[in-house]
């Protein structure tokens, strides 16, 4: 079962495990995932977004037609604010910072799907920080997205030099990756007005 954080007539908003799929992979054991596990409760939810099976943290999904076309479009119009909690290798002196590296899919390795930056091919991709709490040898930071790409988050902290605690496939594996998709805010589909969605941060 999925942990729901919130659920009305037009939506449901759950908190997905790390190590969860978004949605089902190819084969009968990548079946398991959020999506198929929120549809066994709500039949006639729709994805909206994914997110990566090792992060964790909220998850939207419609309940109708109408409704998945007005998240999607919020999506894509970047009219959706994020929030990311994260803890990264090293210590960070700066308070605030943002990072601006182009991204595309590394073709050279297909198992797991690695991203790279990459400043003539790559597409645009930007992430504001602000760091919440200093320790020995890693930094608790808040992480604002600007743009959508895959392992965007990922790649661009180890751009920085400071990969994200966990990170099997651009840092140090570890028990979990320590990446939690923690706040939403957008517009409510049904009446338009402003709404906020939290998660609790498990680290």
């Amino acid at each position: 079962m999925l942990e729901i954080i919130y659920q009305d007539k037009a939506l449901v908003a759950v908190d997905k495990p790390t190590g969860l799929l978004s949605v089902p992979g190819r084969g009968a054991d990548k079946q398991d995932c959020a999506f198929n596990r929120i549809r066994e409760r709500f039949p006639e939810a729709l994805m909206v977004h994914r997110l990566d099976m090792d992060t964790s943290g909220l998850m939207l999904f419609a309940r109708s037609l109408e409704v998945q076309r007005n998240l999607s479009l919020q999506f894509e119009k970047r009219g959706v604010s994020k929030t990311y909690i994260a803890l990264v290798e090293g210590v960070i002196e700066k308070k605030v910072g943002f990072v601006d590296f182009p991204m595309r899919k590394d073709m050279e390795q297909r198992l797991p799907p690695k991203h790279i930056v990459d400043c003539v091919r790559g597409k645009k991709a930007v992430t504001e920080w602000k760091v919440l709490e200093r320790y020995e040898s890693s930094t608790r930071l808040a992480l604002f997205p600007k743009t959508g790409r895959s392992h965007q988050l990922r790649v661009h902290m180890q751009g920085i030099g400071h990969p994200i605690v966990g990170d099997n496939i651009y840092g140090t594996a570890a028990d979990r990756l320590m990446l939690h998709a923690q706040s939403l805010e957008l517009a409510h589909p049904a009446s338009g007005e402003p709404f906020r969605l939290e998660c609790p941060v498990p680290f």
